[in-house]
């Protein structure tokens, strides 16, 4: 009796591991390309602005997006203006992790000049990393007023 308990025990315990075993690599597999894109660009932070530039040496705005797409086999317009005009345009409110962000700076004039790539959407507070002059790549909020202001319109290009 207890041999056969024991062997049923295993059985049991080798079906349910199987089981969990299989949740694991799915979940693994199914890492959305968005998270993996975000990975990837978190990466970047903290590397200094340049112009032009699209290394962690130095990258502009429309450098970092890029190349972070780049790397997903996503080719975009080097220029933020360019970058603009592809995808999908939605309202804030409907923006998710991968979503790109275009502002006109208004120091700067003559419509979209800067871009950044949404990392985190939690309720009203939507975050993106992008690189600034005086700062490089870093991670922003929409919930700053700066960057309320200067908003134009968001899109989707995957």
């Amino acid at each position: 009796m207890r041999k056969q308990l024991l062997l049923l025990s295993i059985i049991i315990g080798f079906i349910f591991f199987r089981f969990i075993k299989q949740d694991e690599e799915t979940y693994i597999e199914e890492k959305s390309k968005e998270e993996e894109i975000i990975i990837l660009a978190n990466s970047y932070k903290g590397v200094p602005y340049r112009a032009g530039g699209t290394t962690k040496s130095g990258m502009d705005c429309s450098g970092l997006v890029t190349t972070v797409f780049k790397a997903f086999d996503k080719k975009l317009p080097r220029s933020s203006a360019s970058m603009s005009k592809k995808g999908k345009e939605l309202s804030l409110s409907d923006v998710k992790k991968g979503d790109l962000l275009f502002f006109d700076i208004s120091r700067l004039k003559g419509g979209i000049n800067h871009v950044g790539l949404v990392v985190s959407v939690n309720n009203d507070d939507v975050q993106f990393i992008h690189s600034t002059t005086s700062k490089g790549v870093i991670v922003s909020s929409m919930k700053e007023s700066y960057w309320k202001k200067e908003f134009v319109k968001a899109k989707r290009v995957f």
